[in-house]
């Protein structure tokens, strides 16, 4: 690894992973430039610098003098999330390749290459090509379920089994499934920021735990200490699905049916090589979800 500390650009500083990772960068000994559409109301470490992935004119100046990039940007809850995020993905490659960046960090999504991709699945493998297509090197880390206070799929899970009394479910819980806690996706994209073992490399990240949806439900219930009757209906399909979430958890109709598609895919770890560049054992699922109750109590 270099011996310098390198600067480092953070898109999605103020998100759900971004404003876990931030502080790890800057106690690692990197320059962080926190990018954000609001820079007067970022509060986290390193330095705000206004840019938006839209807005193509706006990535050179926060791009200059970069070194590493990691990008955060993704959109589930527009119609046309595959568009916006692959001509996002394109204008900051090329504008990244510039500038000069010698690597771009990404976190996408698990999935087999000839799976039939869901339109979610679909869009994050696009935006991991269109990333590095002017050049620059992009280390991909790919994930299922990331499980963290304020992570989508894990509030989804959450409000699920602490608002029923009892749960009807459509066959997509049957799928397997690999989640991972926030802290080591977090601990895995800081290990790889400038390493020279992982640039150009696609890494797949998880925890040690292969589960249905159906066993993430079950082991959190359990956890929580409240019985939770589950049903499975096999009729019930991805749209009607999306509305029954949309009622009762906070999460839109449009964001639910996006990730409800990817449900029926089986994202499991097939490659550790992650843990020959960044070692160390991850947490537990249950592990895991003490952790995301304890720090959303």
């Amino acid at each position: 690894m270099p011996d310098a500390p390198a600067t480092v650009l953070l898109t999605g500083a103020s998100g759900f992973v971004g404003q876990r990772l931030a502080p790890v960068l800057v106690e690692a000994g990197h320059v962080v430039r926190a990018m954000t559409r609001k820079p007067e109301d970022y509060a986290g470490p390193g330095d705000p610098v206004f840019a938006d992935v839209t807005d193509p004119d706006s990535l050179e100046t926060a791009l200059e003098g970069v070194d590493v990039a990691i990008y955060l940007v993704h959109s589930l809850d527009r119609a046309d999330f595959e568009e916006r995020d692959a001509a996002a993905a394109r204008s900051f490659g090329e504008a990244a390749a510039r500038n000069g960046v010698r690597q771009i960090v990404y976190l996408g999504g698990l999935g087999a290459e000839d799976e039939d991709l869901s339109a979610h699945l679909r869009s994050r493998r696009e935006v991991e090509s269109l990333l590095g297509q002017a050049g620059v090197p992009v280390t991909a880390l790919r994930a299922a379920i990331v499980i963290g206070e304020g992570g989508i799929s894990w509030e989804l899970t959450r409000q699920l089994v602490k608002r029923l009394p009892a749960m009807v479910v459509p066959r997509w819980v049957t799928t397997r499934t690999q989640p991972i806690a926030i802290d080591d996706v977090v601990r895995y994209l800081a290990g790889v920021v400038d390493h020279e073992d992982a640039i150009g490399r696609v890494f797949e990240v998880g925890g040690p735990d292969e589960l249905t949806y159906l066993d993430m439900l079950r082991i959190l219930a359990r956890v929580q200490g409240r019985p939770l009757p589950i049903v499975p209906v096999p009729f019930l399909t991805p749209r009607l699905s999306s509305y029954w979430l949309a009622l009762v958890t906070d999460v839109n109709v449009m964001t639910g049916r996006n990730l409800i598609d990817s449900m029926g895919t089986e994202v499991v770890v097939t490659d550790h090589s992650i843990r020959d560049v960044v070692p160390g054992e991850p947490l537990t699922y249950e592990q895991a979800i003490r952790r995301a109750l304890a720090e959303d109590e």
